[in-house]
């Protein structure tokens, strides 16, 4: 499958929240052409620059990969198995957006849709303050380092109260454009592009 930059609509004169639903359905719709050996093809690749970007790191903040997603999964075992505590999303009480470690007892789903969450005992969403590093999902990087994301607002929520600079977004290599993506006050620049076997810093 070709890696050249995806086309994107043109958003002139669309306003941000319109925008960025055009940009994410271009977006699924490339992904939704990989099969699940692409996804495979692809994985070891991530494992890598995930293992790379996360080398000295004593606590992640990751998450799982599900469907068409960039892999996560080989890490996930791998950073664990090191002694790296690694932090996941889970829902609380109330869907309340917390965290949780990633353990050996495994993961299960919470609630319909959600990606599988560990079984261990949810965390306060301050601790992922605690990360050295995080890794976060993302539909498309620019160069200037904006993210456009799935829409729920988590992890724009969780970069503004956390302290590390180490922040990197996990995409397929036509993910990262050149092209401005639309965005508000909510959302935070990422500084670096994970790529298959590749680490991109964002200007």
């Amino acid at each position: 499958m070709t890696t050249a930059e995806v086309a994107l609509p043109d958003i002139s004169g669309i306003d941000v929240v319109d925008a960025k639903q055009l940009m994410r359905s271009a977006l699924r719709n490339r992904r939704s052409k990989l099969t699940a050996k692409d996804v495979e093809g692809y994985a070891g690749g991530f494992t890598d620059s995930i293992l790379d970007f996360a080398a000295d790191a004593k606590i992640i903040s990751l998450y799982v990969s599900v469907n068409n997603e960039p892999s996560t999964l080989r890490a996930l075992d791998i950073l664990r198995d090191r002694g790296v505590r690694v932090l996941l999303p889970k829902l609380g009480p109330g869907l309340a957006r917390m965290w949780a470690e990633y353990g050996r007892d495994g993961l299960e789903v919470e609630a319909p849709g959600r990606p599988p969450s560990p079984t261990s005992a949810a965390l306060p969403s301050e601790a992922v303050e605690e990360a050295d590093a995080i890794i976060v999902p993302a539909l498309a990087l620019n160069r200037e380092g904006i993210r456009l994301g799935q829409g729920g607002g988590w992890y724009d929520r969780i970069l503004k109260q956390n302290v590390t600079d180490r922040v990197g977004a996990l995409i397929y290599p036509w993910e990262l454009v050149s092209v401005p993506l639309p965005h508000d006050e909510q959302d935070v620049r990422i500084p670096w592009a994970l790529l298959p076997g590749d680490i991109v810093e964002t200007p």
